[in-house]
């Protein structure tokens, strides 16, 4: 089975690790309520469960010296980058071993060594940061791309628009991914954007806009590699919108009354997770006994994580006199 690749030239070690990166969110994601309602995470707290096929999809058609950056909803978006998950269970315990070393929390994760370059509470307001990384790209002489992620809420912020003109303007290297989940809290795409093909507002900046299937990890991993190659190649951005759902509310707050139990089961039945088992075991990419195994093994490491966030120690008071910005 190793030396089998599909149509996107992907070989089955690279196929079975996007796989297991999305059961290690999944897990990840879903042992956080209950970890949350003991009080071992506090704060807000906005989970990625159902949209894991965007962040997966994403961060294997990018390098690893690539910049991602997303906005609240980004515990996932960091496991994919492969931020070590013990550390952003570590941050979502306020742990001194986080990520940042418990000062971000839940929506403010941060790692400069694997450009992930954090996570941001302003809706929209980390749309001009990606612009900054990408003329610094230019500036530099550079061959790295910036992939910004952000919710359909943000397209209609004037900081979008902002963010896109300049992008086009100067031709950086950004692609401009909208997780569109359907919802900006509680309200519908249908009630909040005159546009409700969130992908067609790209075109009053003449950049390249396309629609994605944002449950299905290869149409991702497609459309996000063809992006990234026409950044890297000095082409300017291209704006995707990976039309996705999630399966829990806004933030742990919300019970998400608003929307129909048929509605979530429709999109339930497209889970990406089950979908990529299918594809991989249709195509003889590998086994239903491999599969079991590695889902087995992602349970224990987030188990192992939260072990280790429990056990980490909390930050040293005097942590609060660093990283403080002093003109």
């Amino acid at each position: 089975m190793d030396g089998k690749s599909d149509p996107l030239m992907l070989g089955t070690p690279e196929l079975l690790s996007m796989y297991r990166d999305m059961v290690r969110i999944r897990e990840f994601e879903e042992a956080c309520p209950q970890l949350y309602s003991q009080g071992k995470i506090g704060g807000f707290l906005h989970l990625y469960s159902g949209q894991e096929a965007v962040g997966v999809g994403v961060a294997h058609a990018i390098h690893p010296d690539d910049y991602l950056i997303s906005a609240y909803r980004e515990h996932g978006l960091a496991i994919a980058k492969k931020v070590p998950v013990q550390a952003v269970m570590a941050e979502l315990f306020g742990k001194a071993t986080g990520v940042s070393r418990g000062k971000g929390g839940s929506m403010h994760m941060f790692d400069a060594e694997r450009r992930f370059m954090g996570g941001y509470g302003i809706v929209g307001g980390h749309l001009p940061l990606a612009v900054g990384l990408g003329y610094s790209i230019l500036y530099r002489g550079g061959d790295e791309v910036v992939v910004c992620l952000f919710g359909d809420g943000a397209t209609n912020q004037g900081v979008f628009h902002e963010a896109m003109n300049m992008a086009a303007l100067y031709r950086v290297p950004v692609v401009f991914i909208c997780e569109n989940n359907m919802y900006g809290i509680g309200t519908s795409v249908a009630r909040a954007s005159a546009v409700e093909e969130l992908y067609k507002k790209s075109c009053a900046y003449e950049t390249p806009g396309l629609r994605v299937d944002g449950m299905d990890v290869l149409a991702v991993y497609q459309a996000v590699h063809q992006a990234v190659q026409k950044a890297r190649n000095g082409e300017g951005p291209t704006y995707i919108e990976a039309r996705t759902y999630r399966y829990r509310g806004h933030s742990i707050s919300d019970p998400g009354t608003y929307r129909s139990e048929q509605e979530k089961k429709i999109w339930k039945d497209r889970d990406p997770i089950p979908a990529l088992a299918a594809y991989l075991l249709r195509e003889e990419h590998t086994s239903q006994k491999e599969l079991t195994a590695i889902d087995e093994e992602e349970r224990k490491i987030i188990q192992e994580a939260i072990a280790f966030a429990e056990e980490s120690p909390d930050p040293d008071p005097e942590e609060l006199w660093t990283d403080v910005y002093a003109p």
